[in-house]
């Protein structure tokens, strides 16, 4: 079991580009960019703060249960900058300023992602203090998910607006670079007819 166990730990980076990959993907249809599903994207390692540091204080090991732990930090973590930039994208289009638009998503969004990620963490907390047989997989699948909660959840909503007004200002530059070839085609073909 522990050779399976060292042989599936170096897997663990592959399975996390993939996962990270797939979330991109979908988010990239659901918004109909590429660009924009990148203040999400690279909202979701900053969850994986929280265990790495965890895991380093207290000594304790990588092992599979807290691989998949890691695994499902990517949808919470996920989920958390997807209600702000769900928001802001929003107020974007209603007319606010890409700063304006970020720091209102960012107010409306805190309570729900406090309360969302606060209640899936005391649910998880029964994990964390498990010691009846079988404890050791539990507490470090729970360690893993709490610790990385935290993390997600002090710093999306930290990170998550600042992203969004960096990588909204880069879309709006890259589409009206690409409108202006455009509009000069149709006038200089309205002109010459």
């Amino acid at each position: 079991m522990a050779y399976q166990e060292k042989v599936a730990g170096g897997q663990i980076y592959i399975i996390f580009a993939l996962a990270l990959l797939l979330v991109y993907l979908c988010l990239a249809g659901q918004y109909e960019s590429w660009i924009a599903p990148l203040s999400v994207v690279l909202s979701v390692p900053l969850a994986l703060l929280g265990p790495g540091l965890v895991l380093g204080v207290l000594g304790l090991a990588n092992n599979l249960y807290t691989q998949i732990g890691i695994m499902l930090l990517i949808a919470l973590a996920a989920k958390n900058a997807i209600l702000i930039i769900e928001v802001a994208r929003a107020q974007r289009h209603q007319g606010l300023a890409i700063t304006a638009a970020a720091t209102a998503a960012a107010r409306m969004r805190f309570r729900p992602i406090l309360m969302t990620s606060f209640a899936f963490i005391l649910g998880v907390m029964p994990l964390v203090s498990a010691s009846d047989a079988g404890a050791a997989a539990r507490v470090s699948l729970g360690i893993a998910v709490v610790s990385g909660m935290l993390a997600s959840t002090c710093l999306t909503v930290l990170f998550a607006p600042s992203f969004f007004v960096v990588l909204q200002s880069i879309e709006e530059r890259v589409g009206a670079r690409r409108r202006q070839p455009a509009m000069r085609g149709r006038i200089h073909q309205g002109g010459s007819s």
